[in-house]
């Protein structure tokens, strides 16, 4: 933890991460500890997106991506009407069906005018996460985190 110092009138920074998942490890912490966490506010700054390429994007992929998202989507509209209809199997067979065929349809029509010849996926990062809290609740949080840290580094 670095950087501390008040931010606004009502916010105190309390510990400034690199990653996301240490300032969420954090407020685990300090929830874990019974402290009142809807006081606290991680804050991204830096943001940069960033999209991680999962592989190519290819007819094949895109037919069986759509059928399978449109056969739960039949499945779902099938058990609706098998529970107004009961004892009627084929409307969930059937729905499930249709579903995966007009997914893959749906999903070939998208291939062919999306262009594009990989799949991502994109998120939001930032270079750096700030911990706030409230200001009346500031001391209590750095007492129990150095607390909680100092346990920590005594057991290694």
């Amino acid at each position: 933890m670095s950087h501390q110092g008040a931010i606004g009138p009502h916010k105190v920074v309390l510990g400034t991460y690199s990653t996301h998942e240490a300032a969420q490890h954090s407020v685990d912490i300090l929830a874990e500890h019974k402290f009142p966490v809807e006081h606290v506010t991680i804050v991204g700054t830096g943001l940069k997106l960033e999209e991680r390429i999962l592989g190519r994007w290819t007819l094949g992929r895109a037919l069986l991506t759509g059928a399978g998202t449109g056969a739960w989507i039949g499945l779902l509209i099938g058990i609706i009407f098998w529970i107004v209809t009961p004892w009627v199997l084929g409307a969930v067979i059937t729905a499930i069906i249709l579903g995966a065929v007009f997914g893959a349809v749906f999903s070939a029509v998208a291939y062919f005018l999306q262009k594009r010849a990989y799949t991502s996926a994109p998120s939001v990062v930032a270079d750096r996460y700030d911990i706030l809290v409230d200001a009346e609740f500031a001391e209590e949080a750095r007492r129990l985190l150095a607390a909680v840290l100092s346990t920590i580094d005594h057991s290694r």
